[in-house]
């Protein structure tokens, strides 16, 4: 394709995705041949964790409720509201908790990274890195993506437990269901596979989070200009990847008809 025919920034944009997919083929062979720096790790576990763990739970709590609404209104008149629970459930599992907690945690962690990262760059602080024997991969970007793939499905499980608490909290109170209908509908609804399900889109979203953020960071140009445009582009480009992802991983994951509703 001649890049002349393209606009500039997307030019470049394309250049740092193809960046972006070299550093984690980069990722994978130094996590699997070299020791991992455990102190930076746990700094960065504590950073997407705990201190994204009260924005997480407030959107998964007031997007269940929302949802509850809208669903209960509808399922009421079809005479299907022991059914509101079970699809809360199985919406909160298979969507909604693990999409919602990446989209969180790409906002405000992925755009961290790519800002503390792009930064260095700039300031010539991953180079001295360099000329001191410590590749930035193993130092920077590997303790960053450990951390995004240990700690988004922990997130994305206490979500979906905060989701359901609101989701029963607006049934029981705006529409009279009663606690043991919703949670036996949540239960007979659910299988240990939507929850697997979750866990591993976390983990694989918090992976692209992290590569991403890290790549676009360690590609930053242009001083504080430079360092600004790459948190932007970061932080959006990541929403595409999660976007993307999830449905490439619903369809492998969940093809062919479904049996909630014949086994409730």
């Amino acid at each position: 394709m001649n890049s002349s025919l393209l606009p500039d920034n997307l030019v470049l944009w394309l250049q740092r995705l193809l960046a972006a997919i070299f550093l984690g083929g980069q990722v994978i062979i130094h996590l699997i041949s070299r020791p991992i720096h455990r102190r930076n790790t746990l700094d960065q576990m504590a950073a997407v964790g705990p201190e994204s763990l009260l924005i997480a739970l407030v959107t998964a709590v007031f997007v269940a409720m929302v949802f509850t609404i809208q669903v209960a209104r509808e399922f009421i008149n079809f005479g299907a509201s022991t059914a509101i629970g079970g699809i809360l459930a199985l919406t909160l599992a298979r969507e909604l908790a693990p999409v919602l907690t990446a989209v969180v945690i790409a906002g405000r962690v992925g755009s961290a990274f790519a800002a503390e990262i792009g930064t260095m760059r700039v300031t010539e602080q991953i180079d001295a890195l360099q000329m001191l024997k410590s590749d930035p991969i193993d130092y920077l970007v590997i303790p960053r993506v450990i951390a995004c793939a240990l700690m988004l499905p922990l997130l994305c499980v206490l979500s979906f437990m905060t989701g359901m608490a609101g989701g029963l909290l607006v049934a029981t109170n705006l529409y009279g269901i009663s606690t043991s209908v919703f949670m036996n509908s949540a239960q007979s609804f659910l299988t240990p596979w939507d929850l697997v399900s979750a866990l591993i889109k976390s983990v694989i979203f918090g992976t692209l989070i992290a590569v991403i953020g890290s790549s676009w960071g360690l590609t930053t140009t242009g001083g504080a200009k430079g360092v600004g445009q790459s948190t932007t582009t970061a932080v959006v480009t990541s929403l595409l990847a999660i976007f993307v992802a999830n449905f490439f991983l619903s369809w492998v994951m969940f093809q062919g008809t479904g049996s909630a509703f014949a086994n409730n």
